[in-house]
């Protein structure tokens, strides 16, 4: 139960932020948008069968790259401090797959845990972003996304 309950609060987070970014925002929050939509379809076909965690997850490795490399472009040509974070917290998750490569005998829980919790802050940053752009925009303060 506590699984379902989970991974539907991920996915109702992630529609909802990517939605709304997708909806509201400008150009870097949409492409942000797109990018963790995206992992996110990845991840899910990319799963073996397998035990997971048990090993390096060569696809979510891959998959934690690009979007590390995405949000770093996304920082360094954005003008907002939204990437900025959204960044820090991609390469905290890469991170993940170095320490099981260190720490072989880590516990698959432990490894699943650190590589997934950080996409719960990172769409929330995204959420965040995108309607403080959205109020920027309402209030002239702004300019209209493209």
């Amino acid at each position: 139960m506590d699984s379902i309950l989970r991974v539907t609060f991920f996915w109702l987070l992630l529609l909802a932020s990517c939605g709304y970014a997708l909806w509201r925002g400008r150009k870097y929050e949409r492409i942000a948008a797109l990018v963790f939509v995206t992992a996110t379809v990845l991840s899910i076909l990319g799963h073996s069968p397998r035990l997971r965690y048990v090993e390096i997850e060569i696809t979510d490795l891959v998959v934690d790259t690009g979007v590390l490399i995405a949000v770093l472009a996304i920082a360094l040509a954005s003008d907002r401090f939204w990437p900025l974070w959204v960044a820090g917290l991609q390469l905290v998750d890469s991170m993940s797959h170095m320490m099981k490569a260190i720490h072989t005998d880590m516990l698959p829980a432990i490894y699943g845990a650190a590589e997934r919790f950080w996409s719960y802050p990172i769409l929330l940053i995204l959420l965040v972003g995108a309607w403080r752009q959205d109020q920027r925009r309402r209030k002239g303060q702004g300019p209209i996304p493209a």
